[in-house]
């Protein structure tokens, strides 16, 4: 056997003996930042939507729906800036976040935090005389085609590969969630836009269209999700959050047909469309349809709050799941305050008062309970290993042992697999 030149073992002395790498913690940071960094912003746009719909009003809550809004802007330009960031340095680890078949579907809240941005614009930069209709109008058109560009894409990257049923979660409609927003959007989009205007028949159109697609395929993933419970039990750990989500599809629908349904009452008789009496025919089925969703909502509330704290881990670790019992709520708590408007139900007023505290409450339990948790570098923080993976291919350890690695659909992370060979060996 030929013993090695003196310089192959010099060459592999240098190799062993060579420092290792330091990665600083904001390369860290930014590689560790993932699309599940949207719903605090979501979560915060809940808030001042909640407030918003309260029956009595006053000057300093206006000022702190306002601060929410602009906390809502800047959480949304972060996130935005710190993935745009990350795509730019580590371009595999933007693609492998996008790929997850976990964290790939909180792509689209990106789309989702904007129309939250939109109805804050709505609500405090109109009144003020800062931004006018047409700017409005635009950002609805602007949404609707973000949503269409966002949605499609991953629905094709998520559906081109099998997913276990048994690990289903309602989470995973958050794909679909933008395009069912669409009617939320419009009818907020409708209330600065004036009846007559031919463009407002075409909002209220989309509006449908849109709500009416979004709405059944999301009732499509609910099916799928009763079927899931029937079969394993309540949902545990971090998945228990993704029980709130259900909430939205029915309480959103409601929402969306009761208030486009207001506004055709006068789009649709100021040119004479369809009917004299189309606009309160629309009116009537929608309340009618939108009470029966609103029960629909309350019992997915109720069927996820009953055993969510005893299914729940208590780790920090998974506190960014805990936001899902924020703004999938939202649809059905301004439900209540709606129902409590067309019946005149003054004790549907204190229920929304009641709900709009817990709403809040919740939030601030949530953003400290985050910045703990982020301080702390258990969510958004990448290992060393990791980021010396991206920036030195060479370094992947797993690659080197020939231990491939798999994506876990349960954790939502990953984790190395034995090839077969090695488990020969042992």
């Amino acid at each position: 056997m030929q013993s090695p030149s003196p310089s192959e073992t010099l060459g592999g002395s240098d190799a062993e003996n060579a420092p290792r790498p330091t990665v600083s913690v904001f390369a860290r940071y930014i590689h560790g930042w993932s699309w599940q960094a949207f719903p605090i912003g979501m979560g915060t746009g809940a808030v001042y939507v909640t407030l918003a719909g309260l029956e009595d009003r006053f000057n300093a809550l206006t000022t702190i729906e306002t601060g929410f809004y602009f906390i809502n802007m800047a959480l949304f330009v972060f996130n935005a800036g710190t993935l745009l960031l990350q795509t730019i340095l580590y371009p595999r680890q933007a693609w492998r976040l996008v790929q997850d078949p976990v964290k790939g579907i909180f792509v689209p809240l990106i789309v989702l935090s904007f129309a939250t941005i939109i109805i804050g614009t709505v609500n405090y930069a109109f009144p003020s005389g800062h931004v006018s209709a047409g700017f409005i109008y635009a950002l609805f058109w602007v949404y609707v085609i973000a949503a269409l560009l966002t949605c499609f894409p991953m629905i094709m990257i998520w559906f081109n590969k099998p997913h276990d049923l048994m690990h289903f979660t309602p989470a995973y409609a958050f794909l679909i969630f933008p395009m069912m927003l669409v009617g939320v959007v419009s009818f907020n989009v409708l209330r600065v836009m004036d009846p007559i205007d031919p463009r407002a028949l075409g909002v209220l159109l989309v509006g449908y269209f849109f709500q009416g697609l979004g709405s059944f395929m999301t009732f499509f993933y609910l099916c799928i999700y009763v079927i899931r419970v029937m079969a394993t039990g309540f949902l545990e750990g971090h998945q228990a959050n993704g029980a709130f989500v259900a909430c939205g599809p029915p309480g959103f629908t409601a929402l969306a047909l009761i208030r486009l349904a207001d506004q055709a009452r006068t789009i649709l008789p100021s040119r004479g469309y369809v009917t004299e009496n189309a606009g309160e025919i629309w009116y009537a089925a929608s309340v009618l349809a939108g009470l029966l969703l609103y029960g629909l909502a309350v019992f997915f509330f109720i069927f996820g709050i009953l055993p969510y704290w005893y299914k729940l881990h208590k780790n920090l670790n998974e506190i960014l799941g805990c936001w899902a019992l924020t703004f999938p709520n939202v649809g059905w708590i301004s439900t209540t305050r709606i129902m409590g408007d067309i019946f005149g139900i003054e004790f549907l007023y204190s229920i929304h008062l009641c709900l709009t505290i817990v709403m809040v409450l919740t939030w601030f339990t949530l953003f400290v309970l985050t910045v703990v948790a982020l301080c702390r570098g258990l969510i958004f923080k990448s290992k060393e290993e990791d980021v010396l993976k991206d920036i030195l291919p060479a370094y992947d350890e797993h690659e080197e042992n020939g231990i491939p690695v798999v994506a876990d659909e349960e954790q939502g992370t990953s984790m190395p697999m034995m090839s077969e060979s090695r488990l020969e060996q042992r």
